[in-house]
């Protein structure tokens, strides 16, 4: 059976499945509320499908919420192989075609919209791969995983550009991440979160009043229908 993309952004929070390279995806999408809303919509990845990451992760429902709250529409999806969406893992390579056709349907749906990209951990990886093929207005990595994935050979986005790292990681090499964000051409705005592990326990409320601060510079503007 073949999945057919909706042709409009739904006007409310809604499941939907989607076309993708390797069969269909899941996706749920939000909006904010009318009054706030903004040109602007968040497509955001999450962590390591074979560690047991969804789009329904802690973080990843913290950072759609925080980016909702900012005014912004979102959409989180499940890469191949993880939930119902289909087809196997395939290392970041199949997972960046996964997010590139996401954000190209949210592009369509929303054209006039600022296309703002979020990942945590392996998401934040993926999200960093496919940032050069898309208009990225904002990025958000949140624990990128550099050392346990290879970063050295990704180009840095050009836009704003927020990266948290909490300083207890028990899995991601803290200090190689701040040396990575170090070597950048365009350092990204580093935020730096002590005695927080790398699923941020305990520390959520904390980690979404970071991501708000972290891009309301770079908000877009109010929808002009909102």
């Amino acid at each position: 059976m073949t999945t057919t993309a909706p042709v409009d952004f739904p006007s409310v929070a809604a499941n939907l499945s989607l076309p993708g390279p390797a069969g269909s995806l899941e996706v749920a999408s939000n909006v904010p509320e009318p009054s706030a809303a903004r040109a602007g919509v968040a497509v955001i990845c999450h962590p390591h499908p074979l560690q047991g990451g969804t789009m329904h992760n802690k973080v990843v429902t913290t950072l759609e919420r925080s980016l909702r709250e900012l005014g912004l529409a979102t959409v989180v999806f499940n890469f191949r192989g993880t939930g119902a969406s289909q087809g196997t893992f395939d290392d970041g390579i199949g997972e960046t075609d996964d997010l590139l056709a996401v954000a190209r349907w949210a592009q369509h749906v929303r054209p006039r919209d600022a296309l703002w990209l979020a990942g945590f951990s392996f998401g934040s990886y993926v999200a960093a791969r496919a940032a050069p093929q898309l208009p990225v207005r904002q990025m958000i990595s949140i624990a990128p995983p550099v050392g346990r994935w290879d970063f050295s050979q990704l180009a840095s986005p050009l836009c704003p550009w927020l990266v948290v790292q909490g300083e207890a990681d028990e899995i991601v090499d803290a200090e190689a991440v701040y040396a990575w964000v170090a070597a950048q051409p365009e350092p990204p705005t580093l935020v730096r979160m002590p005695e927080t592990s790398h699923f941020f326990h305990g520390r959520l409320l904390d980690l979404r009043g970071v991501i708000k601060n972290g891009v309301r510079a770079n908000l877009p503007p109010l929808r002009p229908d909102g």
